[in-house]
């Protein structure tokens, strides 16, 4: 139950994460439906492939794609009605932090729920197996997102993201055996919504070169 409940309010998170990048980039309605929808299960469809659960979980069971796709609706519904509004920048404020919160609490509940599935499919999981599950359910659909969308891949150039979830990852494999697995992925999940926050609330990136001449 624990389980699923992470996976409907990831799946909530990510649909409006990717909802409302497609509002941004003046998509119509059936875009921000399918950005919204990839957002929420690509990184899952991915993780299946990987861990040779197939067909994907998320197309056997088709809760999380009406989930994401009434998620999507939603957050056309509200924008479509304040379209001719004057946005104040308060709400601005708040609208920005919304999107930040609810992309930072999918990227932890995707990242241990990674590592759920890797460790329920699988008889005996590596660690660097277990991580990269876990990451790749985090943020591949962000990463699907953002090609979709026409930008480059948030996880490359924004901010502490990818690294954010590995962390989270490893906090969450480290603790499994010792707290069980539901301490073990609140615990990753709050490593890695902490991280991400306070890296995206405070402008911190990883090392990078800036004004390169190399061509």
């Amino acid at each position: 139950m624990l389980i699923f409940a992470i996976e409907i309010v990831g799946t909530i998170a990510f649909a409006v994460s990717g909802s409302a990048l497609a509002i941004k980039k003046q998509m119509d309605l059936l875009g921000v439906i399918v950005l919204g929808l990839t957002t929420a299960i690509g990184g899952g469809i991915i993780r299946d492939v990987i861990i040779g659960a197939i067909p994907p979980s998320s197309i056997q069971h088709t809760i999380y794609a009406k989930v994401s796709i009434a998620t999507s609706l939603l957050v056309f519904l509200v924008a479509y009605i304040y379209r001719n509004r004057t946005i104040k920048y308060e709400f601005k404020l708040v609208y920005n932090n919304l999107l930040l919160v609810s992309d930072s609490i999918g990227l932890g509940l995707f990242t241990v729920v990674g590592i759920n599935s890797a460790y329920h499919k699988l008889d005996s999981p590596g660690f660097f197996l277990l991580v990269l599950v876990g990451v790749v359910t985090g943020v591949g659909g962000g990463l699907v997102r953002d090609i979709m969308a026409g930008d480059k891949p948030y996880i490359f150039i924004r901010h502490i993201y990818a690294s954010a979830s590995i962390l989270g990852a490893v906090s969450c494999i480290y603790l499994w055996d010792i707290t069980g697995k539901n301490i073990a992925m609140l615990f990753g999940t709050a490593v890695v919504f902490l991280i991400r926050f306070l890296a995206a609330r405070f402008k911190l990136d990883l090392p990078k070169i800036q004004g390169s001449n190399f061509k």
